[in-house]
């Protein structure tokens, strides 16, 4: 125990002097908890502009294009006399979608017969299009109930038959765990672990390709592989429990994210994911033993993480064998873990798989991690012959 604690003593120094290793550990988990959120913090898109042509010019028309304008998602920035003008601040990114009213709109709909209004929006950027459709649909939708009540009462239909007959099924959505229904909500708790995972794994990759002359001469030189490596993880823990509540429960509060979970079990959940992501970068370590190679291939690998993790592309549309790659990610098990503990509320019976796969991967990485250190103590004697 004193090996270890004496190993655990040494790389916590490391961290605090060599500068590397402080930048991605320290100033990097600042730097992105600052900045990385802010581009979010709106959650929704609101009142995307859009142009109006009305053909009509009737009062049922106008009515349209007020109450599409007074919907949260969707802004009705002009009203042009024809489409090819409306086409033209499309193009130039003024607008993103044109709202077409039919000639005729009100007179088809006075003679109980369908009149379609055309809606051309911007898909090439899928929120965007999202908020412009869902908006427009939901004030036709509405419009068109109100229509059809509107006629079957002058028809002698009692008025709440005849809001039943038009709206046979309302709905009443509840939005579970994101009651903004916004983007950073959704993104940001996932991205804060992918973000604990690449710091923490560079920075202990640059810790191992640096120089530590301590482990070569002197009494820690005689520690055996199994007590380095357990003392460097001890350091990396202690590290952690400063990051880990910061990112899954201080940042959280700052933005308002929803937080359900316990402080206890994000904890418990969050020991096999740095254990494993610690494991991993003294592999990485002892692989490229560069810290220039190190910094390269985690820059490479940074993009590639992301997408395997399963939030910026769902995992049901990975191809299976990419899966199994991107299961041996601490990441990827992590995720879907600690979001669901820290943010929606689950207790750690619930994300069993994960947090076995977890555990499996930090022991495995562990050992690994062992073997590499044996073999580097093996190697010392010739290298000093």
């Amino acid at each position: 125990m004193k090996a270890i604690l004496t190993i655990c003593r040494m790389e916590l120094g490391r961290v605090l002097t060599l500068k590397p290793a402080f930048s991605v550990l320290i100033v990097a988990t600042l730097i992105y908890a600052a900045f990385y959120p802010q581009p979010y913090r709106t959650e929704a898109l609101r009142h995307v502009p859009i142009a109006v042509v009305d053909l009509d010019g009737t009062d049922s028309s106008r009515q349209l294009a007020r109450r599409v304008d007074a919907s949260a998602d969707v802004s009705v920035a002009a009203v042009f006399p024809d489409q090819a003008t409306a086409e033209r601040e499309v193009y130039a990114r003024n607008l993103y979608g044109v709202l077409v009213i039919p000639q005729y709109f009100e007179r088809e709909l006075l003679h109980n017969r369908q009149s379609p209004v055309a809606l051309y929006a911007d898909a090439s950027y899928f929120l965007i299009y999202q908020r412009i459709s869902g908006g427009v649909a939901a004030v036709a939708r509405t419009m068109g109930a109100e229509v059809e009540t509107a006629r079957l009462i002058a028809a002698k239909v009692d008025p709440r038959i005849a809001a039943a007959a038009s709206d046979p099924m309302p709905l009443t959505p509840v939005p579970l765990f994101n009651p903004q229904g916004g983007y950073a909500t959704y993104i940001l708790p996932a991205a804060f672990v992918l973000i604990m995972q690449q710091t923490l794994l560079i920075g202990v990759g640059l810790l191992g390709t640096y120089r530590n002359d301590a482990l070569k001469t002197g009494p820690a030189a005689s520690i055996g592989p199994i007590a380095v490596v357990a003392g460097k993880l001890l350091a990396y823990l202690i590290l952690e429990v400063l990051i880990v509540p910061f990112y899954l429960i201080v940042v959280p509060y700052l933005y308002n994210i929803p937080r359900l979970g316990t402080p206890l079990s994000i904890f418990i959940f969050a020991l096999p994911f740095v254990l494993a992501v610690s494991a991993l970068g003294l592999i990485i370590a002892g692989l490229f033993r560069s810290p220039l190679t190190v910094q390269l291939v985690s820059a490479a690998l940074g993009i590639p993480f992301l997408f395997l993790a399963g939030f910026s592309r769902p995992t049901e549309a990975i191809p299976p064998f990419l899966h199994a790659i991107a299961m041996l990610l601490p990441s990827t098990s992590a995720i879907n873990g600690i979001v669901a503990v820290s943010q929606l509320g689950a207790p750690l019976s619930y994300v069993r798989p994960a947090f076995l796969t977890l555990w499996i991967l930090a022991a495995v990485y562990i050992l690994i991690a062992i073997a590499l250190e044996t073999g580097r103590q093996r190697r010392r004697p010739s290298a000093r012959a």
